[in-house]
């Protein structure tokens, strides 16, 4: 029998965390819950957590630290349900390593659809290790994606965590290296439908994925900026199985 995919929910409203649990027990989620930072912390220990649904504004320690916090060693897919819903508070949540944004109030049904859809690209080995046996492999410049694992490691043989944003950003690059993106193009990739239209968010998931290749932003040689036009991956040569998209 398939084991039940186990939710944190990190949340100090103590009616909406019920609601929750209640809810997503109809869709066969099993849910735990945490009021901060420090409890965040002991059910993740605690528990094999799937996917965290996080709060921004929360006693302590706020939902981005969080975020970054976790994203700093983990791949862990993090929903951020928050009353700030703003462009730029949406932006500072992507920045942070969030895999989705959902403001409140918000509809539950939708909430189980997104949490669904981010497990659902965000299925690979529990323990984060990238499996070199697989055949799915696509090197690039000393790197290698593990397309099956979402898993990226470094010339150097070190994993590097990504977020569903960064590694559906990155296969849209290996996909057709060379070529120029826009922003919506790449956006609408990364993020598995069309967005908003603030520009700044495509801009900081590039800014991000930078990060993680060790590409210079002050003079990137892996991601290119056209100004005025968007992006190019600029890689001298990609080996390996065609990148797909979930």
């Amino acid at each position: 029998m398939q084991p039940r995919s186990q939710i944190l929910i990190v949340d100090d409203d103590e009616g909406i965390t019920t609601l929750l649990r209640e809810y997503l027990a109809r869709f066969g989620l099993e849910s735990h819950v945490a009021g901060d930072g420090v409890t965040m912390r002991e059910q993740l220990a605690a528990h094999r957590i799937d996917l965290v649904v996080l709060d921004l504004m929360l006693p302590g320690e706020d939902g981005l630290m969080l975020a970054r916090e976790v994203r700093q060693h983990s791949t862990l897919p993090i929903i951020m349900l928050t009353a700030r819903s703003n462009p730029y508070d949406r932006v500072l949540g992507l920045e942070s390593g969030a895999d989705d944004y959902m403001s409140k109030p918000f509809e539950p049904r939708e909430l189980v659809a997104r949490i669904q859809t981010v497990l659902r690209r965000a299925g690979r080995p529990r323990d984060g290790a990238c499996d070199h046996t697989r055949s799915d492999v696509i090197r690039f410049d000393g790197w290698e994606l593990h397309r099956e694992d979402r898993c990226l490691t470094s010339p150097a043989g070190l994993v590097v965590a990504l977020s569903n944003a960064e590694f559906r950003l990155l296969s849209t690059f290996l996909q057709m290296p060379r070529r120029l993106f826009s922003r919506d193009q790449l956006m609408e990739q990364a993020r598995g439908r069309t967005m908003d239209s603030f520009e700044r968010s495509i801009d900081l998931l590039v800014s991000r994925l930078r990060q993680k290749l060790a590409d210079d932003p002050r003079e990137p040689n892996m991601i290119k900026t056209v100004r005025g036009a968007g992006y190019m991956f600029n890689v001298q040569s990609v080996q390996g199985g065609a990148v797909w998209l979930n």
